[in-house]
């Protein structure tokens, strides 16, 4: 059996420099060599996961199939790989640190006094392991979140050290991405912040194998030989990571770089075949000439920051991929939804609306009035997880006529909860990780329109809820003209919602742009994106006769 190779990228200069994107990039080009490749990242905050921080604080919470919270940048690894990821494949200092001191409670250091370094960083290695030691991979990809010199990321660069120290050389390596920032006034590109950078990796004793240089503009020769010669580094192990049209391009621009190539050389790995990324051309190729175009209103309590709804966001890329459009999305605050003329003259521009997920009050009214207007004038609509629920609590108010049907996350005392705590819920008191959480069977109505799209009777979707719809209304709801087309064979939770008599209305209780990627477009949202074109052509026929 062949030895797993690990690669740690590392950031300094800033923050939000693209580790996530190059990591996943790199992993792309190495498994279409048939590599068998997987991607981790390892998180400096001292959350336990990202389960409890608000949206504005981190952009979206990734669930995995195994129920994990994790961070955003498992999507991108999703998305590009089209592999699932796992708990395993992102750890928090908070969790290194809750593990140790566990054991610790437990006396499993017989005394020992508990320490940073070897018990911290030894906590850390484990982690780094665990993937490659399954057998699975030839080449496990880690990225440290952060930049080198925060000192929260001290015991993570450490760690890389010594596990560096412990694999040998070929068997592991360090890519270290950086800025080179353009100087407009100057009319120069300068190094001295990479300098810097790769001289505090070096103060932990970390020479950088490959330097990945995020910029603005061209590297020219000069620029690689001084960035090279400073650094200490091989010329073609300077790699250029200019700023790209989309993040789709990333994998591309760097085999162009030959990024693959210098780490294949270095780590001495023998692929499997040529590279083979001809699906990634086509799909590029389909997103970046479209032949039609579509605009879907994304009505959402955090639409300022696009991370916050980031699969979803994907998801339409590559569904638009998929029906040959692009796909315009308006981002609309559910609170400027409140009025309903207000509601009317911003949905009636539109060619769909998609109601998302979210938890709280804040806005829920100006959901539910994007959910009327939808069902109301026949506009392709789309509900995921709170959106689905307001829904029915819309059709519960205005079809069925319980004005004051509500869901209890909202409305406790409300006399017709159509949407309620679920019944494993309601003891739980502690916060993180306790939704219901991950994957999970859901069996379709034959002739239904969600059927239709995944052409299937059985599906696995993610989730993350603790409130669900209160089946107790289901025959009074089914009886006016909403059906449930999925439901959970185990629990009979009601997991898909939608008109019969309408166009294209689906509220999915589940969250589907978990699972679309760039080879596997989500059939929901490819049916929602065609649907919509279809509609907005029929539209515009009519208008021009």
């Amino acid at each position: 059996m062949s030895i797993t190779k690990y690669i740690f990228v590392t950031g300094g200069v800033t923050s939000s420099l693209g580790k996530g994107i190059i990591s996943a990039s790199l992993a792309k080009l190495l498994q279409s060599r048939g590599l068998s490749v997987t991607i981790q990242k390892f998180d400096p905050y001292l959350n336990i996961d990202p389960g409890t921080l608000n949206p504005y604080e981190h952009g979206e919470c990734y669930v995995t199939d195994d129920g994990a919270e994790t961070d955003l940048d498992l999507g991108h690894y999703e998305r590009f790989l089209n592999i699932a990821t796992s708990q395993a494949n992102n750890i928090t200092t908070g969790r290194i640190y809750n593990n140790v001191i566990t054991r610790e409670r437990r006396g499993d250091y017989l005394g020992k006094t508990v320490q940073v370094i070897p018990h911290i960083t030894d906590e850390i290695k484990r982690n780094f392991f665990l993937l490659g030691n399954t057998g699975q991979y030839d080449i496990v990809i880690t990225e440290i979140g952060g930049c080198v010199g925060d000192i929260e990321s001290l015991p993570f660069i450490e760690a890389v050290r010594q596990a560096r120290w412990e694999l040998g050389e070929h068997n592991a390596l360090v890519i270290h991405l950086t800025l080179v920032p353009y100087l407009k006034s100057a009319g120069e590109l300068k190094t001295k912040p990479t300098q810097h950078s790769v001289k505090t990796l070096l103060e932990a004793g970390i020479q950088p194998d490959i330097l990945v240089c995020r910029t603005e503009h061209h590297l020219p020769q000069e620029i690689r030989r001084k960035l090279a010669l400073f650094c200490n580094v091989h010329i073609n192990s300077v790699i250029e990571s200019i700023d790209a049209e989309t993040i789709y391009d990333v994998p591309l621009l760097m085999k162009k770089e030959k990024l693959d190539e210098r780490v294949i050389s270095k780590m001495r790995l023998t692929p499997k075949q040529e590279t083979n990324i001809e699906s990634w051309r086509d799909f590029l190729g389909r997103l970046k000439n479209p032949t039609e175009e579509v605009n879907i209103a994304l009505v959402g309590k955090y639409v300022e920051l696009h991370d916050a709804y980031k699969s979803i966001a994907e998801a339409f890329i590559h569904a638009g991929a998929a029906n040959e459009c692009k796909v315009n999305l308006h981002w609309i605050k559910a609170e400027d939804l409140v009025s309903w003329e207000t509601t009317v003259s911003t949905l009636s521009k539109v060619d769909g609306i998609l109601v998302a997920p979210g938890f709280g009050e804040r806005g829920i009214e100006g959901k539910i009035n994007a959910v009327r207007y939808a069902r109301e004038n026949n506009v392709p609509f789309f509900g995921i997880c709170l959106g689905m629920q307001c829904a029915v609590v819309e059709f519960s108010r205005n079809v069925l006529g319980l004005k004051d049907a509500a869901s209890t996350e909202m409305n406790p005392d409300t006399p017709n909860p159509v949407i309620s705590i679920m019944e494993s819920q309601k003891d739980v008191t502690m916060k993180g990780g306790t939704m219901r959480l991950g994957a999970y069977r859901c069996e379709l109505q034959k002739g239904s329109k969600a059927y239709q799209a995944y052409g299937k009777a059985e599906i696995s979707e993610r989730h993350r809820h603790r409130y669900e719809f209160n089946s107790d209304y289901r025959d009074q709801i089914e009886a006016a003209g909403m059906i449930a087309s999925g439901i959970n064979p185990d629990t009979g939770l009601v997991e898909i919602i939608e008109l019969k008599d309408h166009v294209w209305f689906v509220g999915a209780q589940y969250h589907p742009e978990l699972k679309s990627t760039v080879l596997n477009p989500h059939p929901l949202f490819v049916k929602f994106v065609r649907v919509a074109l279809e509609t907005y052509k029929a539209k515009h026929l009519a208008e021009h006769r």
